[in-house]
């Protein structure tokens, strides 16, 4: 497997100097990639719960964020090499033509290392502050995808459909990676598999939040529906976000384990049955973990995490 970092772009460590850090030294290291997340809001009374959180309560990290693309942006005129991703971008907060701009400036000033890494969000306060309805988002995101495809591909660009409309025109330039930065899409409904077979090329899980045989079926179900739509499903991608979460050896042997938390050896276990599943790239990320704190023990940890991966 591919490995990457997430970088401290969130919370109180998202610092210019911890970002550069992260991103140079995970360059340095032979890490293939470094990520951003985004978050417009973090509402005082959420109209929807957070998904992740038994409670349905927000981190509290997600009070401070940079913006993502801006991030890399800056990251890719620090480094040479290593790809910069989105995990994720919530499309349908964005105009289509200025949200393929972006990208195509990121694709471009990195010598074509973007991946765009989209989602369509969960929670109602951002979709109100957008100004988009909350209802008919799988509909309107794979309009979206259509369109932001044609953005980056095709000469003349014309669409209509129900939700956007564009009057034939040329939109330059073009991405350099060709035909396309590449697009994953993240999510968890039955609906979402579909899209990423459709419309992607690959599927942005996240692992340490469940059981990994939970995990296995959801990479299982992906492989099938593409099959279902012809499609052989070694064509379509599986990245996976892991937040490891270091412990020592100190703790009970009755207390139960959860995936992705234990020793290095532990979770080099869980690593490894996350790469049998057919896993091509696995992101690691640390910003609900004491690991968070120390930008010198990130990369250690995932030195260490990512001689297991390979």
């Amino acid at each position: 497997m591919k490995v990457g970092i997430l970088l401290p772009q969130i919370g109180e460590y998202a610092t210019r100097e911890n970002i550069i850090y992260i991103a140079k030294e995970a360059e340095k290291e032979g890490f293939d990639s470094v990520w951003a997340i985004d978050r417009l809001l973090w509402p005082i009374k959420p109209q929807t719960p957070y998904p992740v959180t038994p409670d349905g309560s927000l981190p509290v990290e997600y009070q401070n964020v940079f913006d993502p693309l801006t991030t890399l942006t800056y990251v890719a005129g620090k480094t040479e090499r290593i790809s910069l991703g989105t995990s994720v971008i919530d499309m349908l907060f964005h105009n289509p033509v200025l949200l393929a701009k972006r990208f195509t400036t990121l694709d471009i000033l990195s010598n074509g290392r973007a991946i765009a890494g989209f989602g369509i969000g969960w929670s109602k306060d951002e979709y109100d502050i957008s100004g988009i309805p909350f209802k008919d988002r799988g509909a309107r995101a794979d309009e979206f995808l259509q369109l932001l495809n044609r953005i980056w591909t095709d000469d003349v660009v014309e669409y209509k459909g129900k939700y956007y409309n564009m009057p034939a025109s040329k939109i330059g330039p073009k991405p350099l990676q060709k035909p396309r930065p590449q697009i994953l899409l993240g999510g968890f409904t039955p609906k979402t598999f579909p899209r990423v077979v459709n419309r992607a090329d690959g599927w942005l899980g996240i692992a340490g939040f469940g059981p990994l045989e939970q995990l296995g079926q959801m990479i299982n179900g992906l492989k099938k529906e593409a099959r279902r739509f012809n499609k052989e499903p070694s064509e379509v991608s599986v990245y996976i976000l892991a937040y490891p979460n270091i412990l020592d050896s100190s703790r009970s042997s009755t207390q139960t384990r959860l995936p992705m938390t234990g020793t290095i050896e532990e979770i080099g276990s869980d690593i490894e049955q996350i790469k049998k599943m057919g896993v091509k790239h696995i992101v690691f990320g640390y910003l609900f973990s004491p690991l968070g704190t120390n930008m010198k023990n990130m990369i250690e940890v995932t030195k260490q995490l990512a001689m297991i991966s390979r």
